[in-house]
């Protein structure tokens, strides 16, 4: 009798954590904490300014798409960043969103 309450008790236990595992709402709770990792990541690495295409450029902080490629069409027409804060330079790209990305803008 103890045995097969433990076999049962042990079939309930993986029942539990199978359904644990299959729940679609804790399935989108990872998905979100895998976008808010990938998010991490990208925010930790440092971008070239002068070399970045417009998905590197993108990932850095109130940039987005419209504003990377303003940010290739400046050093297009202007040549290189000489020093970070010049990326202010480009339209649309003020001191506060400079102060955001500082540290992960290199030339």
């Amino acid at each position: 009798m103890t045995k097969s309450l433990l076999n049962g008790f042990g079939v309930v236990l993986v029942t539990l954590l199978l359904l644990s595992i299959v729940n679609p709402a804790i399935a989108q709770d990872n998905k979100a904490e895998v976008a808010k990792t990938k998010e991490t990541l990208a925010s930790m690495q440092q971008v070239n300014i002068n070399e970045a295409d417009a998905d590197t450029l993108a990932t850095l902080k109130e940039i987005g798409k419209d504003r990377a490629l303003k940010i290739i069409e400046f050093r297009e027409q202007n040549g290189p960043f000489q020093k970070p804060e010049d990326i202010m330079k480009v339209k649309g790209i003020g001191q506060k969103i400079f102060e955001e990305n500082k540290d992960l803008i290199t030339l």
